[in-house]
């Protein structure tokens, strides 16, 4: 039980397959208690569901947050305040870009969808962070941890947009570890392998990707939820107290693998 008595919030559930409620498995299996959010009517009944396996809605305080409102960022952590009155774990998983935005070339990016993109996968982790950093202190610092993907440093085409955000993202889990090292509050980044979530079904050729991981990466083979969310209940316990301004890998060994070997391995796979 690495996380009895961590009170975490968890940003970013969708449904079954998101990362998010892998990370809201293992957390439960580990004895955290759990708070979540949810961005509209829609999407809360699917949490409403999902939390039915982990002893019913009723039992986690659940807010609406769309992170490009200010006001309901602000609600949430209030309502955290007055349900804990501290906070242990924030986890944000939160990303999205216009599925015209990921697939038109990159040159032709919209102002809109630039800004789109930007505003709700990387500045919401500065303005969630900000109201979350009272709850932090409290509990007398805590984990801060977030999602990204190597589209960062290697080209992955039809990622676009989104990788401007993810770069931005993992930059500010860098000033972040500075700015509240000194709460005792560690930021960090997961930099998962390709899933199928709902994020991932609209960047084209998913499933492709998933194949070329599983032929190339060191492992030879793909990831899971329940990979990510092991290296999620890491980042979140005492385990990792000297742990911060890291992006840690969870993706078989993937992101290591340059062209040359790629091409090698990939010969070489199943024998």
């Amino acid at each position: 039980m690495l996380l009895q008595g961590k009170r975490a919030l968890i940003m970013g559930v969708a449904n079954k397959r998101s990362i998010a409620w892998g990370i809201a498995r293992a957390f439960h299996r580990e004895g955290a208690t759990l708070a979540f959010t949810y961005q509209g009517e829609r999407l809360k009944e699917n949490l409403d569901e999902l939390l039915g396996e982990i002893g019913g809605a009723g039992a986690y305080p659940t807010f609406p947050c769309d992170v490009t409102s200010d006001a309901q960022i602000e609600a949430t952590f209030d309502g955290l305040r007055d349900r804990w009155g501290a906070l242990d774990v924030l986890v944000h998983c939160l990303a999205f870009a216009d599925r015209e935005d990921l697939n038109r070339s990159f040159s032709d990016i919209s102002r809109k969808g630039y800004a789109l993109a930007l505003d709700v996968s990387a500045y919401s982790l500065l303005r969630c962070a900000g109201a979350a950093r009272p709850l932090l202190k409290e509990a007398g610092g805590g984990s801060i941890f977030t999602l990204t993907y190597n589209a960062v440093d290697r080209v992955v085409p039809s990622y676009n947009v989104m990788a401007v955000a993810k770069a931005a993202l993992e930059c500010e889990v860098r000033y972040l570890a500075a700015d509240l090292g000194a709460l005792n509050v560690r930021v960090n980044a997961i930099s998962a392998g390709p899933l199928k979530t709902l994020a991932a079904s609209a960047v084209r050729g998913i499933s492709g990707f998933r194949d070329t991981v599983e032929e190339v990466a060191p492992l030879r083979r793909n990831i899971t939820q329940e990979d990510v969310g092991d290296v999620a209940v890491f980042l979140a316990s005492d385990l990792s107290r000297a742990v911060t301004g890291n992006t840690i890998f969870a993706d078989s060994g993937f992101h290591v693998m340059g062209v040359a070997g790629q091409f090698e391995v990939a010969k070489k796979a199943g024998g």
